[in-house]
């Protein structure tokens, strides 16, 4: 308690603290030295509050804000009755919009809920407590849209995490249709919303001022304002994706949420990406989808998600991991498998000697060998597409026969020697053509270097590998080269840390238009850039890599279709703020990932992992938001 007094002290304003004239007061009540009496008073203010109506509740539920998001498991409040008040004050808020718009009261429902979301988060008996003293109505109430997307986005948090406990679901399932439409449409529109009504307008006076409060407390000018909203929309998108999550797993409403095949096509390009790093968005939900027979069955009718899918499972995005699963399971299942297989094999293949990936299991590419020739001497001559079978063909003579050759020569150190000298003179040959300019020739060579070459070590077909990809490079061959290079990634030690196929791969997927593999990749090769720097020097940046991650944040910013369905609109009534602040936002965004590869420079799992950082760049917007910074230690979950 003593501790919580402490924290709430640091939050009253000086000229507040021994002046105050009101005998309910929130904070002179938290400043009574008897813990008997504090108790008792902290209790009766959670009874009064919502039946007063004071000026000084919005500094309040200020306070109660900070120490929900701080120390959200400490069960004073939650046992004194702060989810009743909560619950009645957002009632109030929706019910009485006289009260609503007077003074400071349209801040009430927006901390309301996000203190219920916070104290929630963590402890099943906190959520009990909540679901009994009756806030999932009120939070109904914000999440159907009654005041804006900001109270929207912890609506919807708050849910979320009632939804996640057992022994609160069966109330939140009480509404549960009705939720499920309104998180669907929420993860689908939201974006559009944020941008039109708040990023898109120039004015920043006709901007709602609570919004602009609540984004950046008060401190920096409108390319923060832009920046925070462009968070909270990722948020309030993630967010929303969880609670359907949470209805998935349990495989409740699989039809409403699969019925859809344009809201499964959505899931594709709802992205978590740089600034919500820590959830897989729609990827999650759609690999949730896959652990039930339903799920399979219309993502495997929907040839866009199979492709989406494909090309992550391909890329050195986090969740590589989730795209390969939700793969393995529909070539695993006897009725998805053959609507999937002829898309999947032709990705999948260049896969096989992959070793493992982050936290998943160890012989990762056996899996996947396993599951594309799950049948393949009873069904090779089913597939009318050539280059199907002509897959599978490869990975049952690499991964089958060659190992069988192999085992019954067991070749001895002098033959392996022998060899890798011939391999290495085929190499010479290559690298030769190549520098002659006969590239198909050095091609070529490459691939007769590549039949001959040992299956251990790895680190000789790496080469080989990657440096046949530069060869489809540069003959504009893409899929070629992004083939090779992937090979050469699951060859590298760890996995994807290759940093030649990494920009090989990069330019490749640049070449087919594919920008947010494109840009994880060159993230990718410039971490290890930075990695092989043992000197004590600043590390320099590729130039053509820095340009190529300005080109890529350009066309994968979050509000680039919203943006891009209003400039085509006929009449345009929105006012564009973006092209006014274009170059300091660009700037931002830029510096944003610069400042992230530098703070992974010791990173060694060979997977990047991109960490949201808000970097100011300019004069006293820089000094006022680094005071700010070190004023708040947030964890990124309550936010």
């Amino acid at each position: 308690m003593d501790s919580l007094t402490t924290k709430v002290e640091k939050n009253i304003p000086t000229n507040n603290k021994r002046t105050c004239a009101n005998p309910c007061c929130f904070f002179c009540t938290m400043e009574e030295p008897n813990s008997s009496l504090r108790r008792a008073g902290v209790a009766s203010f959670f009874k009064e509050m919502p039946l007063q109506d004071d000026q000084q509740h919005v500094l309040a539920l200020s306070g109660l804000w900070n120490i929900a998001m701080t120390q959200p498991d400490d069960p004073l409040f939650p046992a004194l009755g702060i989810f009743n008040c909560m619950s009645s004050l957002i009632s109030k808020g929706v019910n009485n919009r006289d009260w609503l718009l007077r003074d400071q009261n349209i801040y009430i429902p927006y901390y309301a809920a996000h203190v219920i979301g916070s104290y929630t988060m963590n402890k099943v008996e906190f959520a009990e407590k909540a679901v009994k003293s009756g806030v999932i109505p009120p939070l109904m109430e914000l999440l159907r849209g009654k005041i804006s997307w900001v109270e929207q986005r912890v609506a919807v948090r708050a849910l979320g995490h009632l939804a996640s406990y057992d022994r609160t679901f069966d109330a939140v399932a009480v509404y549960e249709e009705e939720m499920v439409k309104l998180a669907m449409q929420l993860a689908s529109t939201c974006l559009d919303i944020v941008y039109v009504n708040f990023v898109a307008v120039k004015d920043r006076k006709k901007r709602l001022k609570y919004h602009s409060d609540l984004l950046t407390r008060g401190v920096g000018g409108l390319e923060f304002e832009n920046q925070k909203a462009e968070e909270w929309a990722c948020q309030l998108q993630c967010w929303s994706l969880y609670l359907l999550n949470c209805f998935a797993c349990k495989e409740r409403s699989l039809d409403l949420i699969c019925n859809k095949q344009e809201f499964l096509m959505d899931l594709c390009n709802m992205w978590g990406g740089l600034v919500n790093h820590n959830s897989p968005a729609g990827v999650g939900l759609i690999r949730i989808l896959c652990y039930s027979e339903t799920g399979r069955k219309n993502i495997a009718e929907c040839k866009q998600v199979i492709e989406n899918l494909c090309n992550l499972s391909r890329s050195s995005d986090d969740w590589q991991y989730m795209g390969i699963d939700c793969l393995l399971f529909l070539l695993k299942d006897p009725d998805t498998r053959y609507k999937v297989i002829e898309t999947a094999a032709l990705f999948l293949i260049d896969l096989v000697e992959l070793n493992s990936l982050l936290d998943r299991p160890k012989n990762l590419g056996e899996a996947i060998t396993r599951a594309l020739l799950l049948d393949y001497k009873l069904t090779e001559q089913k597939f009318k597409n050539r280059k199907v079978h002509k897959a599978l063909e490869e990975t049952w003579e690499l991964k089958v026969e060659r190992r069988k050759r192999e085992k019954m020569m067991m070749m001895s150190e002098e033959k392996v020697e022998e060899m890798r000298v011939l391999v290495g003179l085929i190499k010479q040959e290559a690298k030769h053509l190549f520098w002659l300019g006969e590239i198909e020739e050095a091609a070529m060579k490459y691939t007769e270097a590549l039949g001959v070459c040992p299956s251990r070590p790895k680190n000789e077909r790496m080469v080989l590998y990657s440096n046949r990809a530069q060869c489809h490079l540069l003959l504009r061959e893409p899929d070629a080269a992004i083939s090779d290079a992937t090979r050469a990634l699951c060859l590298s030690n760890p996995p994807n840390s290759h940093c030649k196929s990494l920009w090989r791969r990069s330019q490749a997927y640049d070449m087919k238009g594919l920008a947010r593999e494109s840009l994880m990749d060159c993230i990718m090769f410039i971490n290890g850039c930075i990695r092989s720097e043992t000197t004590g020097k600043r590390v320099k940046i590729p130039y053509y890599a820095a340009r190529m991650i300005s080109k890529h944040m350009n066309a994968l910013w979050v509000f680039g279709s919203a943006r891009s369905k209003i400039l085509s609109s006929p009449v345009n009534n929105v006012q564009e703020s973006y092209g006014e602040n274009k170059s300091g936002i660009e700037e931002q965004r830029y510096y944003d990932m610069i400042r992230t590869m530098m703070e992974k420079k010791n990173l060694i799992s060979g997977l990047s992992t991109i960490i949201e950082e808000n970097v100011p760049l300019k004069g006293e917007s820089r000094r006022e938001l680094e005071k700010a910074r070190r004023k708040k230690a947030v964890v990124a979950r309550s936010m």
